[in-house]
């Protein structure tokens, strides 16, 4: 057998169609003869062929069992099976096709016929073969340009939060922890099935990056507000309440210059939503109940509640359980309270 011929396996209960064949084929292929199925079985162990030409009528198992069989194991469906009978009528040929059969040849068959007939059904998987290896690697390329442009979305937001951070010195890892509160979260509502008809519409990995760029608009506010060590006067706090808007506006500029990006979608609504209140004497549009959008809600939880265990100048730190009593307290008043009733669950497994 020469090295990179193709493999024509040959079923047929006939020595006389077997030496015909095989005659016809061998020069171009190497050729791989069985009188029954149960032989073809044994074969198919060792030699793994470019294409079967199957015998249709056969004792103990015939032709159209057989391709069953074949059919059915995934080592083997995929091998092309070219029938070889000597029934002509459209009902025999159309329940080959129907069993996953490529072609026909009838016997008696011409030498010249089969030849044409196997090379064209082992071209076309050869082809196949290729065009699938193709679409693999263009597959491996697309995922791999994919990663490389994620991580650079994630270096960008990255750099943009610290920003913020660096700017902002009291919050800390505020905008770490309030990621890692948000995603145990929707967590505990894809468990419990609160607004699943709008998260399964999101890429719940690409919200919870966009989630670090809902402060970024304290880019904007001056460090005389930002970093003032006691309680905001009247004047400073409406200041300091433009961070939103402000947010929205940076968020907007980077849309500008680059291509609808669904992370920066969810990014610019954050930003702009979460200091809503349920019950519309939020900022800076005091939007309330439903008609704040639930990327807006669940920020607004997961801000306050990691405003209310961190310590500030001005305050000190709440324990954890009583800040999730508060946040429960809230419930119908400033937070949405279908998730409050979620936070508090999710609220446990915040530390681990």
């Amino acid at each position: 057998m020469q090295q990179n011929r193709k493999k024509v396996v040959l079923v047929d209960d006939n020595p006389i169609n077997l030496k015909l064949a095989r005659n016809t084929l061998m020069g171009k292929y190497d050729v791989f003869t069985v009188p029954s199925a149960a032989k073809l079985f044994q074969l198919l162990e060792q030699v793994h062929p470019d294409i079967i030409l199957l015998d249709v009528m056969m004792p103990e198992i015939s032709g159209y069992e057989t391709i069953k069989i074949l059919k059915a194991n995934p080592k083997t469906e995929d091998i092309p099976v070219v029938f070889l009978t000597s029934k002509s009528d459209t009902y025999s040929e159309l329940e080959g096709f129907t069993q996953g059969a490529v072609d026909y040849v009838s016997k008696p068959f011409s030498p010249q016929l089969l030849l044409k007939r196997v090379d064209v059904h082992v071209l076309v998987e050869s082809q196949k073969t290729e065009l699938k290896h193709m679409n693999d690697n263009l597959q491996r390329m697309v995922d791999d340009k994919t990663t490389e442009v994620l991580g650079l979305q994630g270096a960008v937001l990255k750099t943009m939060a610290n920003l913020v951070e660096c700017r902002d010195d009291v919050t800390g890892v505020h905008i770490e922890r309030t990621q890692h509160f948000l995603e145990m979260l929707m967590d505990e509502m894809i468990d419990k099935k609160v607004y699943n008809e709008v998260l399964d519409k999101w890429d719940l990995k690409l919200f919870l990056r966009s989630a670090q760029l809902h402060d970024v608009g304290k880019i904007a506010i001056r460090d005389s507000i930002l970093l003032k060590p006691g309680p905001l006067t009247d004047e400073e706090r409406a200041e300091m309440q433009k961070h939103t808007s402000f947010g929205e506006e940076v968020i907007e500029k980077i849309q500008e210059s680059s291509k609808e990006s669904v992370f920066l979608i969810h990014a610019k609504i954050m930003a702009g939503t979460h200091h809503e209140r349920w019950d519309g004497k939020g900022y800076p549009r005091g939007t309330s109940g439903l008609n704040i959008t639930l990327q807006g809600r669940l920020m607004a939880l997961v801000d306050v509640y990691d405003a209310l265990i961190s310590e500030r100048p001005y305050k000190k730190a709440f324990p954890p359980e009583e800040a999730v009593q508060m946040i429960f307290q809230a419930g119908g008043t400033q937070f949405d309270p279908a998730l409050v009733e979620i936070f508090v669950m999710a609220a446990r497994n915040f530390n681990h």
